[in-house]
């Protein structure tokens, strides 16, 4: 089988590389990330991705978009992660996988074409504290046709129109203003911003197959993060490679040090394998379903962790300078940290494929 990706999908991730390449240089990213007061997201930049139909990758061609797979939707997102790109994409990619799953004709009607267009901004709430975020954990009904209580780490929900909320009842769609409100968490990671959502008698619609679709969502989600911790990790690792070319110590470039040479292989090594763990992972979840959980956690799991080590790999290569605030590599690691944590840690997703593997 096949596993490469092909013409169509290397052309398409070529124009939003150059794209990311000409608008989310590290000088844009930092004054999305240096900004005071609660961050937001590069405005501009997603509304040039918006033009690209970058939101409209999963929804179905009959709501107005590109009809493509889960592999597609990741693929961008590890493009995501290697610029550190400060943009609503996960929640928003997320919330078209939710309800072109689990909608029914009208909720798909309603809100698919709108979210392609990027007319509306959406996002999705699974998280209630205290390592809370699979389905079967969730604790919150809108089985009356209202919510209330409280999601966190819930990412863009200050500038979010949509809310697709993991409730007990499965998934529920939640609007803006309607009874709740949100505050900004400082995470560290300023290029994806999070909230704590507090819902107070929120007029919620149930999703008509939520409790069908949510498993394969938070499998979904898993997926992402793992693609963006691969695009962020390949990336720290070219940037420790050129750093150490160009460096010198004693009169020559720091590669030449066999401590750092050892350290930059043991980083590549741990990193450019995984790639086919999140491939993987994605292709399942769109042709193997009986595989999909399982592959989703490990993919998680082990990129997660893998991304987390590299960036303090990375600050270590860099010496001094790797400590600085106007360096890139503490955002890296701070993305890395948010997606060590965020839709549960490492060692969650372990117990979940052990378990899905029958141990």
């Amino acid at each position: 089988m096949n596993f490469l990706l092909s013409d169509d999908q290397l052309a398409f991730l070529s124009a939003i590389e150059d794209l990311l390449r000409d608008r989310c240089d590290p000088l844009s990213v930092h004054r999305i990330f240096d900004v005071e007061g609660d961050a937001q997201f590069d405005a501009e930049l997603w509304t040039a991705l918006v033009e690209m139909g970058i939101p409209a990758i999963f929804v179905p061609e009959a709501y107005g978009g590109l009809g493509l797979e889960m592999v597609d939707l990741a693929i961008v997102t590890e493009l995501f992660g290697a610029y550190a790109a400060p943009v609503p994409w996960l929640g928003h990619a997320l919330a078209s996988v939710a309800i072109a799953l689990a909608g029914s004709e009208e909720q798909k009607a309603a809100w698919l074409p709108r979210i392609a267009s990027g007319e509306i901004l959406a996002t999705v709430a699974f998280g209630e504290g205290k390592s809370v975020w699979f389905p079967g954990e969730w604790t919150l009904s809108a089985a009356d046709g209202s919510l209330t209580g409280t999601k966190t780490l819930v990412p863009n929900a200050a500038e979010a129109d949509l809310i697709v909320v993991g409730v007990a009842e499965g998934l529920a769609l939640v609007e803006k203003g309607t009874g709740w409100r949100s505050e900004r968490i400082d995470s560290g990671d300023r290029t994806r911003p999070v909230d704590t959502v507090v819902f107070e008698g929120a007029k919620a619609e149930l999703l008509a197959s939520g409790m069908e679709a949510r498993d394969r969502l938070a499998d979904a989600a898993a997926v992402l993060v793992a693609a963006d911790a691969f695009g962020g990790a390949e990336r720290c690792v070219k940037m420790s490679v050129d750093y150490a070319g160009v460096r010198e110590q004693y009169g020559q470039p720091i590669a030449a040090f066999q401590g750092l040479r050892y350290q930059l292989v043991e980083m590549a090594l741990a990193t450019e394998p995984a790639r086919g763990l999140y491939w993987y992972a994605a292709h399942a979840w769109d042709k193997l379903p009986d595989k999909a959980a399982h592959a989703a956690a490990q993919a998680k799991a082990h990129l997660a962790d893998t991304y987390l080590q590299v960036t303090r790999d990375t600050v270590e290569a860099h010496g001094g300078i790797g400590f600085t605030w106007e360096h890139d590599t503490h955002i890296y690691m701070k993305r890395a940290m948010l997606d060590w944590t965020w839709m549960g840690s490492p060692s969650r997703h372990r117990l979940r494929a052990a378990d899905f593997a029958g141990w």
